[in-house]
């Protein structure tokens, strides 16, 4: 017998998290580490929980979670963005729900590109009068 699993990828800023969501008792594994191992910030586990908790789903599935790229705070928003879609995936009736708290949506905001003649995008160097 074929085991059911829902795929779903989420993107934030330099971060790609490729979801799959099984059916289970509600496990969290990213990059083959529990969770709580992962992440060390309360924040950031709350962040990749929320999909799940907002849809009452926390204990229907277990999520394995595969993300690169980026810092940890843009790979919590990753993996939040992955679940939505993959909930989505697996109850079309959710959409309502992960639409109206704005989890459908990819975060557009990425990093501003470094100009020449400052030392970061905006950040001019310090001025000197002689």
């Amino acid at each position: 017998m074929a085991k059911v699993q829902y795929y779903g990828t989420g993107r934030r800023k330099k971060s790609v998290a490729r979801v799959r969501l099984v059916p289970g008792s509600g496990n969290i594994t990213v990059n083959k580490r529990d969770l709580d191992e992962y992440f060390d910030l309360e924040t950031l586990k709350v962040q990749v929980k929320e999909p799940l908790i907002i849809t009452d789903t926390i204990d229907k599935y277990d999520v394995l979670v595969n993300v690169n790229g980026g810092g940890f705070t843009g790979q919590a928003g990753a993996i939040k963005h992955g679940i939505s879609r993959a909930l989505l995936k697996a109850d079309s009736e959710l959409r309502p729900i992960l639409k109206k708290a704005g989890f459908l949506t990819r975060d557009p905001r990425m990093k501003e590109r470094k100009k020449y003649g400052l030392k970061k995008a905006r950040r001019a160097p310090q001025f000197s009068k002689r």
